[in-house]
């Protein structure tokens, strides 16, 4: 059995200067901000890959990949990553000196491009502001899951806080699980030890009812 995680880490940090919310046009400069170091100490990539439990059988697909953020340390833990994103330019620096086991997926702002019944596990990080329609496009994950997937969201809370994105723009734990659940998906785990984010796990109410 083969898994596959998601993640938006291309949007990730659309927050911490003005410019992420209109990030650079120049991809170099843009990857910059994705990989600032600073970045681990509040992030904690280790803690969000421990807390996701990756097994060595797993493909994972990296929504919004990017530069490769957690699409590398994904690969460390699992059989296969998808790095996903829109932009082509954050993919080919994605691809530079990635292991064997990183494969990149240019998607549609409104489809992730996965394959059908090929995905365990759906993470996004910091990016789910970026996407419109929402619930829709959480139906397509839904379609892209194999039974027993899941969706783990790792987001900003919705308050004033050090980074991130503007208060405006983040979403509260209550409009994302009820985004979920109108997706026709249940919360199935939380976990409270990130210091500005939170993390949720979600998994298809169909499965519930197997």
């Amino acid at each position: 059995m083969r898994f596959f995680v998601l993640t938006f880490a291309s949007m990730a940090l659309a927050a911490q200067t003005a410019r992420q919310h209109h990030p650079p046009r120049d991809a170099a400069e843009y990857a910059k901000i994705l990989e600032d170091p600073k970045r681990d100490s509040w992030q904690l990539p280790q803690m969000v890959v421990t807390q996701l439990g990756l097994k060595p059988e797993e493909v994972v697909a990296d929504i919004g990949a990017g530069t490769g953020y957690f699409a590398r340390r994904f690969s460390k833990h699992a059989g296969k990553v998808y790095a996903v994103d829109i932009d082509e330019k954050l993919l080919a620096i994605s691809r530079k000196d990635a292991p064997a086991n990183l494969v990149t997926v240019l998607a549609a702002p409104d489809d992730p491009k996965l394959p059908a019944g090929g995905v365990d596990t759906i993470f996004f990080c910091d990016v789910l502001h970026h996407v419109e329609n929402r619930t829709a496009y959480y139906r397509k994950l839904e379609k892209a899951l194999k039974p027993g997937g899941r969706v783990v969201i790792v987001d900003f809370h919705k308050k004033p806080l050090p980074i991130g994105p503007p208060e405006s723009m983040k979403l509260a734990e209550a409009e994302v699980i009820a985004e979920f659940k109108a997706a026709g998906f249940r919360l199935s785990r939380t976990f409270d030890g990130l210091p500005y984010q939170y993390f949720l796990e979600f998994r298809a109410t169909r499965e519930a009812a197997r």
